[in-house]
């Protein structure tokens, strides 16, 4: 009996497509686990953190300080993924910074997630990657682990990122609600309303001749300044989605003690003031990605506003208002016409996409 010829390979073909590793765009290959994953990770992801490949483990060993460790994590799904003053790399790095530092710690170390959707462009990846690497740097914190995932063309905005962050939280020092006091100085770092309008300008094409640039920045330097001229500080929060007003209102839902606000002291971009007026948008209720606030004792007050005004990232602070034992988990604003108004908490998203 005659044994049958080998089949030949001719005429088969293997279904990660050829070349992939040179692909401009993100393919479902990339998604895969296999060749074209660990490329994608080692010329994208590795080459931008300077990260050594060490068998691309699945998690990285860490040395922790000894003490206190806060831990946090964020997802960030911002459309369009670049803006003035930045994108969605230096987003996910800096907003996963500044949430460790609003508990007082010290960053450390980050992990990044990605959800890639097929077809994007590699270089516009490389991109976010470096932007978040530099972001990185520029705060001194490390990415040592991460992960990648590709979904179908049409299932996602391109690129969403999730960031976990550990930080080291320094002797002495409590921030809680359970501290604030009536007769406690409120205080803002800067102006409101930057990040959330430079992306309406962007993705809305509203032409404004003003330049509106994101406020996107990693707040720890500032935060271990204020702590040093007043380790009673009381609370920190940065006002992300939802703004100042979500802010203020989450601060005196869980203090339980009233917030008296002046409407003229708070600190407001001319441009962005004026794009807010033409969309309808309330300035309160608009993201802020690199800004503060801080309640500290009336006798401190003096001395942290000085503080924050010596560091770059506080050159615009002010004192916007007081804790009162009034109206218990309300914010009350004084106008600028001498009138009084409750600032409510936002309900729902006010702009999509944003952070």
């Amino acid at each position: 009996m005659k044994h049958p010829q080998p089949a030949s390979s001719a005429g088969y073909s293997c279904p990660t497509p050829d070349h992939g590793s040179r692909s401009p765009r993100v393919l479902m290959g990339h998604g895969g686990g296999g060749l074209l994953t660990q490329e994608l990770i080692r010329s994208v992801f590795l080459k931008a953190f300077g990260l050594p490949d060490e068998g691309l483990a699945d998690a990285a060993v860490l040395e922790p300080a000894a003490g206190r460790l806060a831990f946090t994590t964020d997802a960030f799904v911002v459309r369009p993924l670049f803006f003035p003053g930045g994108s969605i790399g230096e987003l996910a790095v800096n907003g996963t910074v500044n949430d460790l530092a609003m508990v007082a710690a010290m960053p450390r170390y980050l992990a990044a997630s990605f959800v890639i959707e097929e077809g994007l462009a590699i270089s516009d990846l490389s991109r976010i990657a470096q932007g978040m690497a530099a972001a990185a740097r520029e705060a001194g914190v490390r990415i040592v682990a991460g992960d990648t995932k590709v979904v179908e063309r049409g299932h996602g905005d391109g690129v969403y990122i999730t960031t976990s962050g550990i930080g080291h939280v320094p002797a002495g020092i409590s921030l809680s609600p359970d501290r604030v006091a009536a007769g406690d100085i409120v205080l803002i770092s800067g102006t409101i309303g930057d990040h959330g309008m430079a992306i309406m300008k962007v993705r809305e094409d509203l032409g404004f001749e003003a330049d509106i640039t994101s406020d996107t920045a990693a707040l720890h330097d500032l935060v271990a300044e204020i702590l040093r001229c007043c380790k009673a500080t009381r609370l920190l929060r940065d006002p992300t989605r939802g703004g100042l007003a979500t802010c203020l209102n989450e601060i005196a839902d869980q203090t339980r003690h009233g917030l008296e606000i002046d409407e003229q002291t708070v600190p407001i971009a001319t441009a962005v003031a004026a794009g807010c007026e033409v969309l309808g948008l309330d300035v309160w209720q608009i993201a802020n990605e690199g800004k503060l606030v801080a309640i500290v004792p009336a006798s401190h007050a003096e001395d942290v506003l000085r503080v924050m005004r010596d560091h770059p990232r506080g050159r615009q602070a002010a004192v916007i208002g007081r804790v009162v034992g009034d109206h218990p988990g309300r914010v009350v604003v004084r106008t600028a016409i001498g009138g009084r108004r409750v600032v409510p908490m936002p309900v729902g998203e006010l702009l999509p996409r944003i952070c």
